[in-house]
């Protein structure tokens, strides 16, 4: 879990937060070049999430990746083909439920 004042990020509701600033990696995608990428988030899209890895910007579409997250002490599996949709619209879609995690 990831604390802030007043702000958890955790496995159980992900879904509903901004992703941006959260370091992530790729473990899965249907590119095999675009496994192993890692950093952190720094933008996204409906189709896209932006990663700066540190030199470069990466852009890796939703539907292709499926991102290990740090959440403090805690990892989580995030499929991102589950949230293909704008971020400020998936409060409507998930409710805080963790669609697309395991």
């Amino acid at each position: 879990m990831l604390r802030a004042k007043n702000y958890r990020i955790s496995k159980e509701n992900i879904g509903c937060h901004e992703w941006i600033g959260l370091p992530v990696k790729v473990i899965e995608s249907t590119d095999r070049a675009k496994i192993g990428i890692e950093g952190k988030v720094v933008d996204e899209t409906k189709n896209l999430v932006v990663v700066d890895t540190g030199g470069c910007e990466k852009r890796l579409p939703k539907r292709e990746v499926t991102f290990m997250v740090s959440l403090g002490d805690e990892k989580v599996l995030l499929h991102c083909n589950g949230f293909v949709q704008r971020p400020e619209d998936r409060i409507k879609y998930f409710g805080g439920k963790a669609y697309g995690m395991q």
